[in-house]
């Protein structure tokens, strides 16, 4: 009987143990998540727009001069650089726009440029290569946009649901737009 009772014990101390093999990292992980603070790192190169806001397009113009649908901005993630001057580093941001959708690759299509700007850019020539390229022109638009992190406007990130999440300095990498991006498709369910 006594043999019956020491296998039965042995026994239990082995469940006990695999069964901490699970729990204690579990119930340390769940400790300093709630309690010190501690949050995992999130690497990314932009900077979040917290909390992110609708963008209203209410006024703004497209190219042709019909008014833009408030609807633009949803559907699809828009990487939209506001512009209060064009030129050539307008030129260079939406080439590196371009570069950065290409790169996307099967998810192309779930990305749109936009130009917003409030009628000085009709002077730089956009040329056919760049038909998927969106121009909307309203002041009141551009107004939306903060400042990037340098002080000049930048390339900002519009969710499907037509909200301002990130900003990234216009000077910045593409390939830091691009891997954000890159986790954003993968992780998100619309657009």
């Amino acid at each position: 009987m006594n043999r019956a009772a020491d296998a039965r014990r042995s026994r239990r101390r082995q469940l006990l143990l695999l069964a901490s093999l699970f729990i204690v990292p579990l119930a340390t992980a769940i400790l300093l998540y709630f309690s010190s603070g501690w949050r995992p790192a999130v690497n990314s190169q932009g900077t979040l727009i917290d909390p992110p806001r609708a963008i209203r397009v209410a006024g703004a113009m497209l190219t042709d001069g019909r008014p833009a649908p408030q609807d633009v901005l949803t559907g699809r993630w828009s990487l939209v650089h506001p512009a209060t001057r064009c030129g050539a580093q307008t030129r260079e941001v939406l080439d590196d726009l371009a570069r950065v959708r290409l790169a996307l690759d099967k998810d192309t299509a779930r990305v749109r440029r936009v130009l917003a700007h409030d009628g000085d850019c009709a002077r730089i020539a956009i040329p056919p290569r760049d038909a998927d390229l969106l121009v909307l022109i309203g002041a009141d638009l551009l107004a939306q946009f903060p400042p990037a992190v340098d002080g000049r406007p930048g390339i900002y990130i519009v969710d499907p649901l037509g909200n301002l999440m990130m900003s990234y300095p216009a000077s910045g990498s593409a390939r830091g737009l691009l891997k954000d991006l890159e986790r954003l498709l993968r992780l998100s369910g619309i657009g």
